[in-house]
């Protein structure tokens, strides 16, 4: 199977080829700029691969939660590729990447969701498939609880933006916190392949941003509310 994975949720942009397992990606910091980057890395990677579009079986994007346009530009990029070249789209979630890129067997990622809140999930990894054991929500870090047990670490940048993230309580749930990790296309990849391989991709107009939280702005008053204009 040869599959396009892209992921611009975060100011951490990929995009990622999988050729039957084996792995390739280009990838950038583009906080100021350069989502323009994705199609020619696309390019770039089939050319590398000896590929074209037309050998292409399918594409996967990171759909959220994120950046609102972010999402909108791995979603309308996969399915501009997918609707001109009758291919499959699968939307993964940004937590589930996350999740997977951490390399943990048990990982807590939460993202900086902005106006004072982060989204969050918790995983069970079991190679490339994963086990929700806390779906993704979106809420203020003062009222995020670590999972229960111990083993989890916790990943993505939630962690370096609200440093009070689970507060206490994270000493005894988590055995570590890697701020620095973002989803990343190879695992938007890795999580897609078999996924698409059993039929669980749809057609382009059905793949969608998964938002979790749909409004994009605060008003002055919510901002202020919320700890202060920013």
């Amino acid at each position: 199977m040869n599959l396009i994975a892209l992921e611009s949720s975060s100011h951490r942009l990929s995009v990622a080829l999988w050729r039957d397992g084996a792995l390739s990606e280009r990838a950038a910091d583009v906080a100021n700029g350069g989502s323009e980057r994705l199609l020619p890395w696309l390019v770039e990677l089939l050319s590398d691969a000896k590929l074209s579009l037309s050998d292409l079986d399918g594409v996967a994007f990171g759909a959220g939660p994120g950046g609102f346009t972010g999402l909108r530009l791995s979603c309308g990029l996969a399915q501009g590729l997918a609707l001109g070249l009758d291919l499959p789209v699968l939307a993964v979630a940004t937590l589930e990447a996350l999740a997977l890129a951490s390399g943990a067997d048990k990982a807590f990622a939460c993202i900086d969701a902005r106006m004072n809140e982060v989204y969050c999930a918790a995983y069970l990894v079991h190679g490339e498939a994963l086990e929700t054991v806390i779906a993704p929500f979106c809420a203020l870090p003062s009222v995020v609880a670590a999972p229960a047990g111990t083993g989890w670490l916790g990943c993505g940048d939630g962690f370096a933006s609200h440093p009070e993230l689970l507060g206490d309580a994270s000493g005894a749930a988590l055995t570590g916190i890697r701020a620095d990790l973002w989803p990343t296309a190879a695992a938007v990849a890795r999580l897609a392949a078999p996924r698409l391989a059993r039929g669980e991709g749809v057609d382009a107009g059905l793949a969608m941003p998964l938002y979790v939280r749909d409004k994009v702005a605060l008003t002055t008053a919510e901002r202020l509310a919320r700890g202060g204009l920013k």
